[in-house]
């Protein structure tokens, strides 16, 4: 990049311009990749519901709100919502689920849907030729009375262990009687335990189980799909009733009122960022205001592509590292002036100034992404997204600040240009 700068600035020009066209809500990216926007900008619901815990142990209690928190998810994905969100906050006995569904019509569907107790069924199978056919049992998940995991003595994969009561051992016993050597399915909802996977969720009955303790076993059974079963089992077994606390209604005119303002208040402070920086450094400010532009336009790009949910916190997120992306800038500007003054040509001085605004920049911003970093992890829902947001833009930053504008001011320090 030092010894051809301007053909490098040329392929970030075009990357830039071809993100512009990408992130546009009407360019050639809208029709596959369409922007996702979160509940306050889109419109929707926002329901809270509380957990009953009282009839669960204590070990058994993580394991029951995530498997209910499986079983929302898979209900709420039928209603085809763009990027809903489920999540629980639990404190011993009290736990709340929580959704958020955006851009959702009929809010009244939603409740009734979400609302319904998970089932947990054993379905019997029959071969008709090329076709499966699954045949309904009366052993439903009210007969199970815990499930856990296990590493597979074999050593490859993982098991899981469940026990009926006594009512169940007896259905099951001759259940396995005359299954032997057949699938046996478990259905959540009406739909395979594991979503699209008859092998994992169709187990063949190896032989007769007698006590109500059986185990479901496979090579590729994993960690993951070991505990989802697991949890579903007992989200199933031991009943947890959720009961609606709080229902929260966005209207779709609201939200597309909150984007237009946040869009609005986003260009006009960037423009007086930008009339701030040619004001104050002149040509150097025209080479940050260019930067600032590419910089606007690979992040939105980059939110885009992996399918980022812009709400209004996650916009917030973005413009504030506008600002910390021209805070870069005015340091590397100020040594290079200080470089100047002890008379260093321009080349020199910008390669110095550069080399000497770093480290402040890299510990400036390494500090952020740790917050930004513990943010996520440690947070839900909205915070996230101004986490996210502002994860990302802090790495889009320095990629401006450090090559972006360096590319500038090499392609035209060269040169002899006046004093700015």
């Amino acid at each position: 990049m030092r010894r051809h700068p301007g053909l490098f600035l040329s392929i970030i020009i075009i990357v830039a311009i071809a993100a512009a066209v990408f992130v546009y809500p009407r360019g050639f990216g809208s029709n596959f990749l369409p922007w996702h926007l979160g509940l306050d900008l889109e419109g929707g619901a926002h329901l809270v519901y509380n957990i009953d815990l009282s009839q669960v142990s204590a070990d058994n209690r993580p394991s029951v709100v995530a498997g209910l928190r499986d079983v929302i998810e898979k209900r709420v994905n039928l209603f085809g919502v763009g990027e809903p969100q489920v999540y629980t906050a639990q404190s011993g006995q009290n736990a709340q689920l929580v959704v958020d569904l955006p851009g959702v019509k009929d809010t009244a569907q939603a409740i009734q849907q979400i609302g319904q107790t998970p089932t947990l069924d054993f379905v019997e199978t029959e071969q008709n030729g090329t076709s499966t056919q699954y045949i309904p049992t009366n052993l439903t998940g009210e007969y199970v009375t815990g499930a856990s995991i296990a590493l597979n003595q074999s050593g490859v994969g993982y098991v899981i262990n469940f026990t009926l009561n006594s009512d169940g051992a007896k259905i099951f016993d001759q259940m396995t009687q005359k299954n032997i050597g057949k699938p046996l399915c478990i259905f959540i909802d009406g739909d395979f335990i594991i979503p699209n996977s008859p092998a994992e969720s169709c187990p063949t009955v190896e032989g007769e189980i007698p006590n109500g303790q059986a185990q479901i076993s496979g090579p590729s059974i994993t960690a993951q799909i070991a505990n989802q079963i697991a949890g579903q089992f007992n989200a199933g077994a031991l009943p947890a009733p959720i009961t609606l606390l709080n229902q929260q209604t966005v209207s779709a005119t609201l939200g597309s009122d909150s984007l237009q303002k946040m869009v609005f208040a986003g260009i006009i402070g960037a423009l007086l960022v930008v009339l701030f920086m040619i004001f104050y450094y002149r040509l150097y400010g025209i080479f940050a205001a260019a930067a600032l532009i590419i910089y606007i336009a690979l992040t939105l790009g980059i939110f885009k592509l992996i399918s980022v949910t812009m709400s209004l916190a996650g916009i917030a997120g973005f413009v504030l590292t506008v600002g910390m992306a021209v805070d870069a800038n005015i340091l590397i500007f100020e040594r290079i002036k200080e470089e100047l003054k002890r008379g260093l040509p321009r080349a020199s001085a910008v390669e110095e100034g550069f080399r000497r605004a770093w480290p402040s920049i890299r510990d400036a911003n390494i500090s952020t992404i740790i917050t930004a970093v513990v943010l996520y992890f440690f947070t839900s829902s909205f915070v996230q997204g101004f986490a996210l947001t502002l994860f990302v833009g802090v790495i889009v930053s320095l990629f401006s600040a450090i090559t972006t504008t360096r590319l500038f001011l090499r392609a035209f320090a060269s040169k002899d240009l006046k004093k700015s």
